[in-house]
């Protein structure tokens, strides 16, 4: 499908046999905007179905499951009760009692049958064990980062230990933000600062430019026709907000809308009047990329997936299907090792295979 944007292409013919490397850059930057703002759109159209299906299929898988590795870490305590264990296996219950316990209360406080098993296997209760977790984490981070994160009043989990740093770490960059403007405020301007400076208000009058053209020929006070006026409102709307925005690309193409430019006209632009609108659309596109990264880091925190970026919005659906297959997996496996500790020989196979696991392990905790 033929969009605005693709007319707005500089094609080979119009401008000389040729493309000049500003017009290749404009070519390649709207091509990119476009892909960007696609992406965008996808995230706002499929996370909303994603969102909906989560709460319909997901939660109450993951319901489901946390009830069973409930159910299974009493089973694990009820077997203690019984005789024929040996000290090792004992220890081994114990602990694995211990760890699932505590699995479970960080992801939902509030259970006093669980806090109550907890201390039963540990040797404090649970409340002490996270603010001593919580406090090592705290130095790791200090030493880590070189922040300073106060005492220890207010943390209470690594939900507020993380909410601390993130403001720790945003201060430290306006306080060096700060720093190098006034550095830089005090100290005589080099050139190659004057001519950056010279262009970018060079870029900004050129956004200026098109959008006193557009405002010009949309204004609808100057409209006689009351549908008119209706349709020109509209435009001037979408005028403003572009460049309220600083987005070019959109004030270009509302240009092209109204034929006051073709394309002949951007590809015999001179080439200072393109490296502005270069610069223009490098910084927008910058702008989107963020946008982008913001929104997924958003959409992973909302449906509890681990942070990172690269998801693909069109996919979301695939996504959904494998989170389900990995619950139901798991679930699965969970009913099987229930049913397996009836078995006390199969129980003290596994339970040899989990003392092993066990002094493998090395802590791993996920700070950031």
């Amino acid at each position: 499908m033929t969009t605005h944007n693709d007319a707005l292409q500089i094609v080979l013919g119009e401008a000389g046999p040729v493309l000049t490397p500003q017009q290749k850059r404009f070519n390649t930057l709207v091509r990119q905007i476009e892909q960007v703002r696609q992406t965008l759109a996808a995230w706002h159209d499929n996370s909303i179905a994603y969102r909906q299906a989560h709460i319909e299929v997901l939660v109450p898988q993951q319901t489901a499951l946390r009830a069973a590795r409930r159910d299974w870490v009493f089973a694990l305590d009820a077997l203690l009760a019984r005789t024929g264990w040996t000290k090792a296996e004992r220890a081994t219950l114990g602990e694995l009692v211990c760890d699932t316990a505590g699995e479970l209360l960080h992801s939902c406080d509030g259970d006093e049958a669980l806090e109550a098993l907890f201390a039963k296997h540990a040797e404090v209760d649970f409340d002490t064990e996270r603010q001593e977790m919580v406090r090592t984490l705290k130095d790791m981070a200090e030493a880590m980062t070189g922040l300073d994160l106060g005492d220890d009043e207010g943390i209470r989990t690594d939900a507020d230990l993380f909410e601390r740093m993130q403001r720790g770490m945003q201060e430290r960059v306006a306080t060096e933000e700060a720093e190098r403007d006034a550095k830089a405020a005090r100290s005589r301007k080099s050139a190659a600062q004057q001519r950056r400076e010279a262009e970018a208000q060079q870029a900004t009058q050129s956004v200026r430019e098109i959008f006193r053209k557009l405002a010009s020929a949309l204004h609808p006070d100057r409209e006689t026709d009351a549908q008119q006026r209706e349709v020109k409102t509209a435009l001037m709307q979408k005028v403003n907000q572009a460049y309220a925005a600083n987005d070019l690309l959109t004030l270009l193409t509302l240009q092209l809308q109204i034929e006051q430019i073709d394309s002949n006209h951007i590809a015999s632009a001179s080439v200072e009047r393109l490296k502005h609108y270069n610069k223009v659309l490098s910084e927008q596109l910058a702008e989107l990329k963020v946008e982008v990264d913001r929104v997924e880091m958003r959409f992973r925190i909302d449906v509890g997936l681990e942070p990172g970026w690269g998801t693909n919005p069109r996919k979301l659906g695939q996504l959904l299907e494998q989170s389900s297959r990995e619950l139901r997996a798991e679930l699965s496996q969970l009913q099987r090792d229930i049913s397996m500790l009836a078995d006390v020989a199969a129980t003290k196979r596994w339970l040899k295979r989990q003392r092993q696991l066990l002094s493998d392990a090395v802590f791993d905790y996920p700070l950031f």
